[in-house]
């Protein structure tokens, strides 16, 4: 009955508004699991919850705050704080956690939080978190964040695209130029070792498998969206135009390079896979905002929207695809997640488009 109700409300659902509302409401209806104050990580969920699954839930922390800062509806903020409790406690009472990369994601949504609610607690946790981080960087290959704890020698993207974005952002929220001293060396690494100086893509990472090879053929969507990222958080504390022109080179060459007909964003699976086109387009929208000049990829997010909306599961969820025909059987958090942000975000978009036409 309730997947009947929602194809029923989500049928009606016209203006990107609407379609983010419902695309939401279908995240707590079908995904909320309120004896863990956490997300299901699957729809429908048959022992799903046995492998915690950290930094979607994080994802999931700043999908709610988008819908917050869309609609202005506090339910999603009352989600979020049960959900940041959720995950504490799964977590053994903190947020430390052996993978660098995950804890990043953490950090940058707690500091969101942060900022849109003005609890202390949320910046007290991202800078403890971020402590911890930067003891991820070492000498191996010149420098740059660990992927995890117990592999020091394996640098990747993941890693080091968020933590230029968190630092960047410490450093606007607090003044403090030791963070923006960290964002510059970490980007400075990133770009030296893992950007193609022809195609302007972003590698996925260097020693992997302990033979100094760097994963060239790994193009994930993500990891151009975290690059894009670090260049905009850059260029909004520096001002120096070469970081925007570098993103939209990025932006650009993931047009060309990481779609599929229709210019929609290629289908990187389910389980973490599922995750990344929702990165991906959460820094490509911040690339539009900061950027006039952007109007191809706006309207390639647009189309991505259109496209992902048609292809909704019969029970109103995303599944890893974003063009037809829908997916069937289980659908993962993550791919949800990711059409979650998409929808609320591209909304966002046309939303302060109208405002600042008006």
């Amino acid at each position: 009955l309730l997947a009947a109700a929602l194809s029923v409300r989500t049928a009606h659902a016209t203006s990107p508004r609407e379609r983010a509302v419902q695309a939401l409401d279908s995240l707590i209806d079908r995904y909320w699991n309120p004896a863990l104050s956490m997300f299901n990580t699957a729809d429908p969920c048959n022992d799903c919850n046995r492998v915690f699954h950290y930094w979607w839930q994080a994802h999931a922390i700043d999908a709610l705050l988008d819908g917050y800062v869309l609609t202005g509806d506090p339910k999603y903020l009352d989600v979020m704080e049960q959900l940041y409790a959720g995950v504490r406690r799964r977590n053994g009472g903190h947020l430390f956690n052996d993978y660098y990369d995950d804890m990043l994601w953490m950090a940058l949504a707690l500091l969101r939080a942060y900022e849109i609610t003005g609890q202390d607690r949320y910046l007290t946790n991202a800078q403890r978190l971020w402590l911890d981080i930067q003891g991820g960087w070492n000498d191996h290959y010149g420098g740059g964040i660990a992927w995890r704890k117990t592999q020091r020698d394996y640098k990747n993207a993941p890693a080091n695209g968020p933590a230029v974005i968190l630092t960047a952002r410490l450093y606007r929220v607090t003044g403090d130029p030791e963070y923006l001293d960290w964002a510059l060396r970490i980007y400075n690494w990133l770009e030296e070792n893992l950007v193609d100086p022809r195609t302007r893509l972003v590698w996925d990472g260097i020693n992997r498998q302990g033979d100094g090879a760097i994963d060239k053929d790994w193009l994930f969507t993500y990891n151009q969206g975290t690059y894009i990222g670090a260049n905009v958080a850059l260029w909004e504390v520096t001002g120096d135009e070469q970081y925007l022109e570098r993103a939209k080179r990025t932006a650009t060459a993931s047009l060309l390079y990481l779609t599929r007909s229709g210019g929609v964003f290629q289908d990187e699976g389910q389980g973490d896979g599922g995750l990344f086109k929702g990165i991906l387009v959460r820094y490509l929208v911040e690339l539009v905002r900061a950027d006039e000049d952007t109007a191809q990829i706006r309207n390639a997010l647009l189309r991505n929207a259109e496209s992902a909306w048609a292809s909704r599961t019969p029970s109103g969820t995303f599944g890893p695809r974003w063009q037809g025909p829908p997916h069937s059987g289980t659908v993962d958090l993550s791919s949800h997640l990711s059409g979650v942000m998409l929808m609320t975000l591209t909304a966002g978009l046309q939303a302060s488009e109208v405002s600042a036409a008006a």
